[in-house]
């Protein structure tokens, strides 16, 4: 396979309402069948009007992005200082729901095509029924990646071929079945277009040529089969959130002591299992001795007296319950751990008038 990446030069500026496909056309007379158009995502957006006025500068700048940012989002995946990264109502995740403020007046603001397989639906037609092309469409736009530096294009909406190549049931040259392997062949042709495209280089389309032989007799199921399922998102929110998520699920877990006294052994494995995340400094002691446990019973009050304590702090002194034990994330982590080992817990408040710290009593 040789592949040709070529620039579709003198497009110029985009409107509202401007005929895409005319002016792909007049720029590139040289188009033919089988080629695959990778168009930048701003051009339709501005053709189709998914522009909105925002003030030029200042504060009233800041909040009106706001505004447009949280309508276009459907959920926060992760925050840090002013970068906002979240899914929009696509289910594309990307920073600023993909909202561009680049080659575009001051005053405007670019948002994302409202369906890009829609768009770019609509921009093959209109080659194939006015012009006689038969042509592939991917509408593209710029994302950053999880865990690597640097920004590349990525299909954002696809028409006329299908978004994942599937080789899982074919066999390698060393006789090994493909199990996994589903390629997103249409990112790979969007990064490829970008290459000589560019942000500053006012090169909003490019020609892949050589990939497809005929492009297919229908349009596809669309880059939407890029949007991985919900249930199988294994890093759906950041670090940060995920911990935020998770502690605010363990607060609202159900209050309740066993009957029985807990196994040892799964009190331990619940410690284990959040010692490496807790602040520095923090301790959780298993306390089983009957004599440290009655004197807690005596301070703590309503405390279950056959109950087992797990107290925050340091082991050295575990009778003092209010200098030790501290009402917080730490110990619900702790109670989140304990439910996945099947072990019911209770917080159990201070005494009236004392610090705002409490013990976890199972």
């Amino acid at each position: 396979m040789r592949l040709e990446i070529l620039p579709v030069l003198g497009i110029g500026h985009v409107s509202e309402g401007d005929d895409l496909a005319a002016m792909i056309t007049t720029a590139a007379p040289w188009l033919r069948d089988g080629d695959v158009l990778v168009v930048t995502s701003k051009i339709v957006s501005k053709a189709e009007g998914r522009l909105v006025d925002v003030p030029a500068d200042g504060p009233e700048r800041l909040a009106a992005r706001a505004d447009v940012l949280a309508a276009e989002t459907a959920r926060v995946v992760a925050t840090r200082g002013a970068t906002r990264i979240v899914q929009t109502h696509h289910g594309f995740v990307m920073a600023s729901a993909g909202i561009d403020a680049s080659n575009v007046d001051k005053t405007r603001l670019v948002l994302l095509p409202v369906d890009p397989d829609a768009s770019a639906r609509v921009l093959r037609a209109a080659l194939r029924e006015r012009y006689d092309l038969d042509v592939a469409v991917i509408i593209s736009d710029t994302m950053g990646r999880p865990w690597r530096n640097g920004l590349t294009d990525v299909a954002l909406g696809v028409a006329g071929m299908d978004a994942i190549r599937d080789h899982r049931g074919e066999v390698d040259p060393y006789g090994n079945e493909l199990e996994l392997t589903e390629m997103a062949v249409v990112d790979e042709l969007a990064g490829a277009g970008e290459l000589i495209k560019g942000k500053c280089d006012q090169v909003p389309v490019a020609v892949v040529r050589g990939y497809l032989a005929t492009p297919g007799a229908d349009d596809g199921a669309g880059a939407k089969a890029l949007v991985r399922d919900s249930s199988l998102d294994l890093f759906s929110l950041g670090t940060a959130e995920a911990r935020a998520a998770g502690l605010a699920d363990a607060a609202g877990l159900a209050d309740g002591t066993a009957t029985a006294p807990p196994d040892p052994a799964a009190v331990d494995r619940a410690i284990a299992a959040v010692a490496h995340a807790v602040a520095p400094g923090t301790v959780f002691t298993h306390v089983t001795d009957p004599e440290v446990r009655g004197r807690l019973v005596a301070t703590v009050p309503d405390w279950p007296a056959g109950a087992t304590t797990l107290v925050l702090g340091s082991p050295a002194t575990p009778v003092d319950p209010f200098g030790l034990v501290r009402f917080g994330a730490d110990v619900h982590r702790l109670r989140a751990a304990l439910a996945a080992e099947g072990l019911r817990s209770t917080l159990l408040p201070p005494p009236p008038g004392t610090p705002a710290t409490a013990a976890l009593a199972l």
